[in-house]
């Protein structure tokens, strides 16, 4: 998975395709990542002692890596990822404009 935490990513398919947004969180393991902003789903908690009277809040539910790709502030538009050597360094950078990601 060449997507990484802190990344700025677009949704190329699905119900938010279009959004820009940042990862939050990567779990390369099930290929999926959490993007702020971006499928947000409403959670209903029961009431507890600490909250009597219960609450609905908003969760950022994981997507599927495939359905987001690197957003390319250059270009103003999805990227795909490749690698280039800076020095003795292996950088990643964007395929439509060649800037580096950090």
């Amino acid at each position: 998975m060449k997507i990484k935490k802190g990344d700025k990513v677009i949704v190329i398919a699905g119900a938010d395709k279009g959004k820009v947004g940042t990862v939050q969180k990567a779990f390369p393991k099930l290929n999926k990542v959490v993007i702020d902003g971006v499928n947000v789903r409403k959670k209903h908690q029961k009431p507890t002692q600490g909250n009597p009277e219960g609450s609905i809040v908003e969760i950022y539910a994981p997507i599927d890596a495939s359905n987001v790709a690197i957003y390319d502030e250059k270009a103003k538009k999805a990227s795909r990822v490749g690698y280039a050597f800076d020095g003795d360094k292996k950088v990643r950078v964007t395929k439509k404009s060649g800037t580096k990601l950090n």
